[in-house]
């Protein structure tokens, strides 16, 4: 059976909680007549919403801080996209990482390490490919003039750039 729904067995008992609420009620309605109450954190205007635009005349420069260019506004949205894509980056690593974080460390390194290698590898095999081919008989040119000849020979040389490879043409 359940507890609540049992009579009590003393009606004094009865009379002693009706007591006791009575008395809580009494101290509840002292206690919130005795504080001030609180200013509200909310204000509702009910005066009806007005026209935004009123008259025909151009906007007008507000004083303060002025208006982003154009430029600002495109470096903002580059930002904003590195922004994106690092942490994108940075999510798929971390997760990757955390699923891995039960793999021997030798076989992680070892298998973290072997694209790099093989990356450098090829990259240096181009290039050897490259010297090689530069480094073949080179085109010989005859030339045979029937006067005075001048030959002047210009180079000039480029570089720009924090890291930047010097690059000379000649002619």
């Amino acid at each position: 059976m359940d507890p609540l729904s049992r009579p009590a067995a003393d009606p004094s008992a009865a009379s002693g909680a009706a007591d006791l609420i009575a008395a809580v009620e009494d101290a509840l309605a002292a206690a919130q007549a005795a504080e001030p109450t609180a200013p509200a954190a909310v204000f509702r205007d009910p005066a009806p919403v007005t026209a935004r635009a009123v008259g025909d005349a151009l906007p007008v420069v507000q004083p303060g801080r002025a208006p982003m260019s154009q430029r600002a506004t495109d470096a903002s949205v580059v930002m904003l996209a590195a922004g994106a894509g690092t942490l994108m980056a940075g999510t798929g690593a971390g997760l990757a990482l955390w699923a891995l974080a039960g793999v021997d460390p030798v076989t992680l390194a070892l298998a973290a390490g072997a694209p790099v290698a093989v990356v450098a590898a090829l990259a240096r095999l181009v290039r050897r490919a490259g010297q090689a081919a530069a480094q073949a008989a080179p085109v010989t040119h005859h030339h045979t003039y029937a006067g005075p000849v001048t030959q002047t020979t210009t180079s000039t040389t480029t570089a720009r750039g924090m890291f930047a490879r010097t690059v000379t043409k000649g002619r």
